[in-house]
């Protein structure tokens, strides 16, 4: 499959066309990989949308900037499209309107995905599936890797 980094002037050229996934991504992970393969599965050309470091950096520093994501993303097999997002996720699921919107199965444990992405879902016909898949969180790797790091030698 061809991959390319398309623009969000770009998204309504595949409305209704492909399946879509949705994250930071920082640091990429095993959990991620499987996610993708998992969702590559339903058959639809998968476009990853991928959020801002802005969205990324409320939920800890920045490791990789978002440029470095899509560049990394972009090389994995799973994907056919990868979006780098300034926008919300609410906005690009209006102007792409994928046929899918897949999540990782920890947004059930929330509650699903927010209301307003619920609603637009439905009311554009946008198909919600949530995948089981290893759910290893980016933010517990960080936590784990900032607590367990040896300390400087001096």
């Amino acid at each position: 499959s061809s991959h390319m980094i398309v623009t969000t002037e770009q998204l309504h050229e595949y409305v209704g066309q492909v399946a879509m996934v949705d994250g930071s991504f920082d640091p990429l992970h095993d959990g991620h990989i499987e996610y993708f393969r998992a969702a590559s599965a339903v058959g639809l050309p998968l476009l990853c949308n991928v959020a801002s470091d802005e969205w990324t950096s409320s939920k800890h520093p920045v490791l990789l900037s978002q440029q470095q994501r899509g560049v990394v993303l972009d090389a994995i097999k799973y994907l056919s499209f990868v979006h780098l997002s300034s926008a919300t996720t609410l906005e690009v699921l209006e102007l792409l309107q994928p046929k899918i919107y897949i999540k990782g199965a920890d947004w059930l444990a929330r509650g699903g995905i927010p209301n307003k992405e619920k609603d637009l879902c439905n009311e554009r016909g946008i198909e919600v599936m949530y995948l089981e898949t290893v759910t290893n969180s980016s933010s517990r790797l960080l936590a784990e890797w900032s607590t367990n790091r040896p300390p400087v030698q001096r």
